[in-house]
């Protein structure tokens, strides 16, 4: 069967994101450092529609798996895999009820790329993976362990990547805390992170009363952001750079946030 990374819908595209439709079961969602809230499955349905829709307008072929019932968290597609432009590696997440959830995503990745694999006893979530150019972070968090940093390291060597721990703290994922928002810049929430990790940028930080502000998903010159943080919001803008805000809120009582909801990639092969 011809993967839909192969169909000529996507041939033109420059960017593909991979991502799936919100299961039924979400309330049941993976919690560590938000307080479990009612949520309205309908509605995160429509917002992960609305969230799409934004992906396509910035130029990005959209693939939309099919919802996992029996999987809560399975709409965080970034969980589960890396895409890099010479290969795709799957991740083995940190939670062990979120192990099945990779198979649909990697066999589409696997038509495009070659997939390399993180084994046990490594762990490693995509949402604590921060790729720059050809350095890749990778968050020291109750998710992602050493052995997992460790594999990743020798499975990217050959294709010229370094990978760099970075301490995180009272968050989830390195992403939480820290995004790319422009060549030279990055976003960072420095109560979560260790930011002399990230000398070599010019950091913005958040407004001080939005903790959660700094995941944001670059698409070219734009970032696809959350609408609810307007303060962290008026200084990216004033900083020069174009944003597309999304209403993510049913998505974030689930401790999501817009990079874990695609997994995003050049698309067709590459080398």
């Amino acid at each position: 069967m011809r993967s839909p990374l192969q169909s000529p819908a996507y041939n033109g595209a420059m960017w593909t994101a991979i991502t799936r439709e919100v299961s039924p079961a979400l309330a049941a969602c993976e919690l560590s450092f938000v307080p479990r809230a009612p949520i309205d499955v309908g509605r995160a349905q429509a917002q992960h529609d609305a969230y799409c829709a934004v992906l396509e307008s910035l130029g990005c072929g959209v693939i939309r798996l099919p919802a996992e019932p029996a999987l809560p968290d399975s709409v965080f597609v970034e969980d589960v895999a890396l895409a890099f432009d010479e290969v795709a590696v799957a991740t083995r997440p940190g939670a062990e009820s979120r192990r099945d959830e990779g198979h649909a995503v990697l066999e589409v990745l696997g038509s495009v790329r070659r997939i390399l694999r993180i084994e046990a006893p490594g762990t490693l979530d995509g949402g604590d993976v921060l790729r720059i150019g050809k350095r890749v972070f990778v968050g020291i968090s109750a998710r992602s362990n050493a052995a997992g940093r460790e594999q990743l390291c020798v499975l990217l060597a050959p294709f010229g990547y370094t990978v760099e721990g970075v301490a995180t703290r009272d968050c989830l994922h390195l992403k939480s805390a820290v995004t790319q928002v422009a060549d030279d810049v990055v976003l960072v929430n420095p109560a979560w992170v260790d930011v002399a990790a990230f000398a070599d940028y010019r950091m913005l930080e958040v407004d001080p009363a939005e903790e959660h502000a700094a995941n944001a998903v670059r698409i070219g010159d734009v970032l696809v952001y959350p609408d609810c943080f307007p303060r962290t919001l008026e200084r990216l803008r004033a900083a020069g750079i174009q944003v597309a805000t999304v209403d993510v809120s049913e998505l974030q009582k689930a401790e999501g946030a817009v990079t874990c909801c695609s997994v995003l990639l050049k698309a067709g092969p590459v080398g």
